[in-house]
């Protein structure tokens, strides 16, 4: 385990982030938690319409508390990352599945591996029978992710992450709900960002304390996503997909008539001869669009890199480019965001 002793951490502004929805029977320990492990770090807990006690007892424990009215973790994620200025941020759960000991070894890998993103992969996750629904989405979806985006992670789903700088300052965030996660990933994987994974063990919820996940109503919303991002990402294959099925379905049509106009010469089924050549005329400009669109989207993709470029690196980067010494730098960036904040 790494300790805040061994000198790693020295000088970084480091932010724990913890999105929380009605976890006033874990939020408590889990603050407390973080507090022992990362005893400099600012700790900030969003109440996302709690309508327990999660604020009060994540205040008493001594957290930052921050309220986000807009319903979804989403919401919560694009505004922590707009309003909170640190060196390191580091995300994870308030239900106490997520062990706040293993924070240091997530901000040390983040920092001795020089990544933008850790993800803290998670052991034994089936092991609580009422988790056998959600493993089950959990490979699927992982496995359409490889499918689709790479194969950079093996847990796209995992909320314990650490992040830099520049990740958190990049990220657009237009997810609303769960899918955050997945965003998250396609967009290290989309500007190719370095990232690693460290397995860690995965806990059961306490009693008193339930998941906020819909099986098959956030299974949805993550598939949807699927879709947008790889429209959005990767428009020519999808579109290169659609524009089969759709040539697929002209056929369909196309053929009977076809085969009686080469055995009589006649073609008596003039509509379905016109709606199999409307849809071929479609497939065609359903694959042109997927065409102009990856011109499109790899234009995009490179005015992202161009903005992940321009946001100045932690300090621990610098400290590390200048060699001993430097530990007090701070970035000319950082320096005029906290001015702007005082």
């Amino acid at each position: 385990m790494i300790l805040m002793t061994d000198g790693l951490f020295e000088g970084l502004d480091i932010a724990v982030l913890l999105p929380c929805y009605n976890e006033a029977a874990t939020i408590g320990d889990v603050v407390a938690g973080f507090r022992a492990a990362l005893p400099t770090a600012r700790i900030y807990v969003y109440d996302n319409n709690s309508k327990d006690q999660t604020a009060l007892r994540a205040a008493l424990a001594g957290a930052i508390v921050v309220r986000e009215p807009r319903q979804g973790k989403g919401h919560v994620v694009r505004r922590m990352f707009a309003d909170i200025e640190a060196d390191i941020y580091l995300m994870a759960d308030g239900d106490g599945t997520y062990a706040p000991a293993d924070g240091p070894e997530l901000i040390g890998t983040l920092l001795t591996e020089r990544c933008d993103m850790v993800v803290g992969t998670r052991r034994g996750v089936t092991d609580d029978a009422g988790r056998r629904g959600h493993a089950f989405g959990n490979s699927i979806f992982n496995w359409l992710y490889k499918t689709i985006f790479g194969n950079e992670f093996s847990d796209i789903f995992s909320g314990y992450r650490a992040f830099s700088r520049r990740f958190a300052k990049s990220f657009p965030a237009v997810s609303d709900g769960f899918e955050i996660e997945t965003e998250m990933s396609v967009h290290a994987s989309v500007l190719r960002l370095p990232v690693t994974e460290l397995a860690l063990d995965y806990g059961k919820r306490p009693e008193g304390s339930h998941s906020k996940l819909s099986t098959f109503k956030d299974g949805a919303k993550i598939l949807w996503m699927f879709a947008m991002l790889m429209k959005e990402t990767r428009p020519f294959t999808f579109f290169s997909y659609l524009s089969i099925f759709t040539l697929a379905v002209s056929m369909t049509f196309m053929v009977p008539v076809l085969n009686e106009y080469f055995l009589t010469g006649l073609v008596t089924r003039m509509p379905t001869w016109m709606l199999a050549m409307a849809l071929m005329m479609m497939a065609l400009m359903i694959f042109s669009g997927g065409v102009i669109l990856d011109s499109v989207a790899r234009g995009r993709a490179e005015q992202k890199r161009f903005h992940y470029m321009s946001i100045a690196p932690a300090r621990s980067e610098l400290r590390n480019l200048a060699g001993p010494g430097a530990s007090e730098i701070t970035p000319p960036v950082v320096l005029e965001s906290r001015k702007r904040a005082s």
